[in-house]
């Protein structure tokens, strides 16, 4: 199992090797969100304050990586978060479609803990198969267009390193795919906070390892890091 070989990829600068790509998938920062809706893929999300300074920090983190390639999602959230990277490195940054939040039924609703949608009977037919899952984009579906989208910046990037801005869910979704975990999952036990990067190192074509690193930790607020226990009204505990 590839979970096995995971570590930190993201520490010192990369020893070049034209057989070695890897590719850095990193989480947006913080949104403005005061409503605490689930934005999804709504336009008009852009970072907050903290979320600048998060996506400040990674920059400053993967400065002297060897970034040749920055992409992101076509989602503000997530152009805003890459900028910093790509000017760092003196890169024009691209825009990849595959790497766009899922789709979800609750868009634009709150998705809180004893209230928001769950609480309207109407809404609990999308609740009927977390396999699939029923409430939005099928988990197949994200692993395919996020791999397309990985081994895409992996080619822009051969011999070097890439960084590719997206969303927890999809992130997530990816990373478990890669190590051969089953694809439905507790929300609150994702492995992706805000500002994440999740590693992925190639030999050739073929990834053989997963790290995953949290350059911002310090500035994630504690009831947004994986394992929190969500509260009331706490719809952005689960990000997006």
């Amino acid at each position: 199992m590839m979970g096995g070989m995971t570590s930190d990829m993201t520490s010192g600068p990369a020893k070049r090797d034209d057989d070695i790509t890897v590719v850095h998938v990193m989480r947006h920062g913080e949104v403005h969100n005061p409503d605490g809706v689930l934005y999804g893929r709504r336009a008009g999300y852009h970072l907050s304050e903290l979320g600048r300074q998060m996506a400040d920090r990674v920059a400053e983190h993967l400065a002297e990586r060897d970034v040749t390639h920055v992409v992101a999602s076509p989602l503000e959230r997530a152009q805003e978060t890459a900028l910093p990277v790509a000017k760092a490195h003196g890169l024009d940054l691209a825009t990849d479609e595959r790497l766009i939040e899922a789709a979800n039924v609750f868009e634009g609703k709150t998705f809180g803990v004893g209230d928001g949608a769950l609480r309207k009977p109407a809404n609990w037919r999308h609740l009927t198969n977390p396999f699939k899952p029923s409430w939005g984009e099928p988990y197949i579906e994200q692993v395919v267009r996020m791999m397309g989208a990985l081994d895409a910046a992996r080619d822009a990037a051969r011999g070097h390193e890439a960084v590719c801005v997206s969303h927890q869910l999809p992130i997530w979704i990816l990373r478990s795919f890669v190590e051969r975990r089953r694809l439905w999952h507790d929300p609150r036990k994702r492995q992706c906070t805000l500002a994440s990067l999740t590693t992925f190192t190639y030999r050739g074509d073929k990834i053989v390892s997963v790290g995953y690193s949290e350059p911002a930790r310090d500035l994630v607020p504690a009831h947004l890091l994986a394992g929190a226990k969500p509260v009331k009204g706490g719809a952005k505990a689960f990000g997006a």
